[in-house]
This record gives structure tokens, sequence and C-alpha cells, in this order.
């Protein structure tokens, strides 16, 4: 015992008495553990936000989408004043009514209006006629005081609306939007409540709907279907577009997620028989997506390691670089060591406990230093980006989400403990097979 710690103690001094050079060779070990620490969480935190994008669509729902066709999306100028006939019909939505019972609901959407407008503001308008169940199929949460679609409204044919947060904020910035009426095209229509921010916006959900969810506006199908034509015109400068979609989604829920991948190729199927060689239908499936998203994440995660590995590696050659110099700066003092008993096992363990030192304080300064930044990140961003010589560049850019993982903090050090010791076995054997006689010789 009394052995291990004269090692420890000389080990620790022979550091001290060159501190600014010891700091500076575990400065690649602390990068490279910061270096891990920081990239796994970024990476864990994006994967982590698209995750929670596609699951706000429902890991048990199947959205049917109408899409424009290509060769129509393509048309311009004269020829495009035409109607667009595509997407979901009636009788497709009757016929999955029918061949899925065993669905647990079968929601429609019906995109009306071309403007939604208040006082001078205006917005291209993301209207959809549904049903109430809509709310509990895609995980809508309304405002306190307000309320979402009725029955009662879709038997009376009510002209109101449930606002996304985003027409909220726009329309009513200075007053209270419940109660207030609005126009949809030429049509008057009363808020009777606010969705809360769906979390979609800019994100995976987002790109998966087409559409940013916190500006759409909710009114009754059976309202829609009275006040609106199929058909939505579209007037621009010399020319117009008009598109006739009797229904522009449908969500369709099964019971549970082992059910999903089943009832989603039979209604790939159901969709084939009218739609295989028009391609105006599309088929989101969040569960698929979910598992694409988590393989895609894991391999994103083995990229991110490996690149910020090559820190480590580096710190372990400047490492070895170091020792080896050390090695030859005492080498007299290896001799007169040697000469007055120290044998081969003690010098290896005098160097390897110099090594370990560094590596084990620069990987624990790492980990600090990995764990300050990623926590620092998410508010330290959009204060950066706010900066005269930044701003306005960076638009899309206002946030990085972080999440770290105990995983990260161990590997890295671990592996950073590894490769120091690893890089620093070579120097102390040379160390140690120092010729005493020579050594004492070394000016």
């Amino acid at each position: 015992m009394s052995f291990l710690l004269e090692t420890i103690r000389l080990g620790l001094k022979n550091l001290r008495l060159h501190l600014l050079r010891s700091v500076l060779t575990s400065l690649g070990i602390i990068l490279g553990v910061a270096a891990v620490i920081i990239m796994v969480s970024i990476g864990e935190g994006n994967k982590q936000a698209a995750l929670r994008g596609i699951e706000a669509l429902g890991a048990t729902n199947i959205i049917v989408r109408s899409v424009q066709p290509p060769e129509t999306a393509s048309l311009s100028g004269e020829e495009r004043s035409f109607i667009a006939k595509y997407g979901i019909t009636r009788d497709d939505f009757m016929r999955l009514e029918f061949n899925i019972s065993d669905a647990r609901s079968l929601v429609p959407l019906k995109a009306v209006g071309a403007e939604i407008s208040y006082a001078a503001h205006r917005l291209p308008s993301q209207v959809f006629g549904t049903t109430p169940v809509l709310r509990t199929v895609a995980n809508l949460r309304v405002r306190s005081r307000g309320r979402y679609l009725t029955d009662e409204d879709l038997r009376q044919h009510t002209p109101v609306a449930v606002i996304g947060s985003e027409v909220a904020e726009k329309f009513f910035r200075l007053r209270d939007p419940l109660g207030a009426t609005f126009r949809i095209d030429q049509q008057l229509f009363r808020v009777i409540g606010v969705l809360e921010p769906v979390g979609l916006s800019g994100g995976a959900g987002s790109a998966l709907v087409g559409r940013d969810l916190n500006k759409d506006v909710h009114i009754p199908l059976t309202t829609a279907e009275l006040q609106f034509q199929d058909i939505v015109v579209r007037r621009q400068t010399g020319s117009f577009s008009g598109e006739e979609v009797e229904l522009s989604e449908v969500y369709l829920t099964v019971k549970s997620t082992d059910q999903v991948l089943i009832t989603a190729e039979r209604v790939r199927r159901l969709m084939d028989v009218r739609h295989k060689d028009t391609n105006d239908v599309q088929i989101i499936v969040p569960w698929e997506l979910l598992e694409e998203a988590r393989k895609t994440a894991l391999v994103w995660n083995v990229v991110l390691i490996s690149i910020a590995a090559i820190s480590l590696l580096v710190g372990g050659i400047g490492i070895m670089n170091i020792m080896l110099a050390s090695v030859t700066e005492r080498t007299r003092e290896i001799g007169i060591r040697r000469a007055l008993g120290a044998t081969r096992r003690h010098i290896i363990a005098q160097f390897l406990v110099e090594t370990g030192t560094l590596t084990g304080v620069g990987g624990l300064l790492g980990i600090g230093l990995g764990l300050f930044v990623s926590v620092g990140i998410g508010w330290a961003l959009p204060w950066i980006l706010s900066l005269p010589i930044l701003r306005g560049r960076f638009e899309d850019i206002t946030v990085i989400e972080t999440q770290i993982t105990p995983w990260s903090i161990v590997l890295s050090f671990t592996v950073a403990s590894a490769v120091g010791l690893t890089f620093g076995i070579y120097p102390a054997v040379v160390a140690s097979r120092q010729d005493p006689i020579v050594a004492l010789r070394h000016d």
C-alpha cells in the first residue's frame, strides 16, 4: 500500500511541476469527451422532437390524404385556367366505412374557402369541415373557456369555428377571440374555441401533413357542405385555377398499434382500386414513420459518436507524444531510481499514474464542459442569433433542443480513460526498459 501511495504521490508531483503542459496535454481528452456528450445530446434532442411530432399525429392513426397529381401541379398560366378534380371522394369514404368496419373511428376533413379574413388581416385558407371526433383522434386541446365542435353543431349546420393558435394570434392579438366573427371567403363564422399550440410548426409533423397545423380552422362538416361547394377557385393576375376535391383527408383510427400495419395495407388496396393510376391519394402511417425515425436516429448517433471519437483519438496521441518527450527529459531520473532499487514494474506504474491522472481529470473536465454547453445552448442560441451581425440570417433556426443521456457520459469517460491508458502504456514500457547505467550518464 505504501508503494502505491508513494507512486501516486510522485506521479502527481511531476504533473504539478509541469502544470501548463499537463493541462494542454489533457485538452484533447477534455474536448473529445465534451464533443461526444454535446453531439449525442443534440442528436437525442432532435430525435425526441421528431418523435413527438410524429406521435402527435397518433400512433394508431392512418391518414388518407388527397394530393394534387404532378401533371396538374406543373401547369401554369393559361393552362391553369381550369378545374382540376382529384383526391378522395365520398364514395371512397363509404367504401372505407364498409370494408374497415373494425376501425375505432373514421373522421373526414373537407377543405373549404380560399381566404380567411378579419378586419384588415387576411390569411390563405386552411379551413376544414370535420366532425367532433377529430378532437380525440388528432389529440387536439382547446384553451379554457372555449369548446370544440359538437354533434349539435353538425345537426344545426351552425356557422361556428375553432381556430388555431396562430390564427388567434394574427387576428385577435388585442382582444378575446371567443365570440368574435370573421369571414371565410364571404361567409361569416363565430369563434367558439381556440386550439392549444400543436407543436408541429416547422417540425416533422408539419412536414408530414404538408401544412402548419397551428393555422388550421375547423368548422362543422355539414356547414362546410352547405355553405361551400366542392370547387375552390383561386384567382391570379390573368388566370385562375380551381380544385374540385370532395374530401381532403380521412383520419382512420385502429384499436391498437398491432393492427396499424395490417389495416394500412387494407386501406392501400382499397384506395388502389380507383386511384392507383392517378397518384392523387397519399397514405400516411405515423407508426411506420415512428419506427423509421428511431432507426435513422440510431444511425445518426453512431455517426456523431464516431466523429467525436476522433477527438478522443487525437487526445490519446497527444498524451503519448508528451509522455515520450517526458521519458527523454527524465532519463537521468529513471536511471537514479533504477540504481536505488526500483524495478521496471515501479517505473511503469509511475508513468501510468501520470497518464491515468491526465485522462481521468481531463475526462471529468470534459463531462463538465459537455453538460454546460448542452444545457446552455438552448437559451444561448437565440441570444447569439439576435446579435446585429447575425440578425435575420438564420430565421429558420430559433432553438436547438438537447437531451443529455447518461450513457453518453459513461461511454465518453470510459473510452477516454481507455484511450489515454492505452496510449500511455508504450511510453511507460519505453521508460522501464532504460538501461540504468546509460540513463545515469545521460545529461
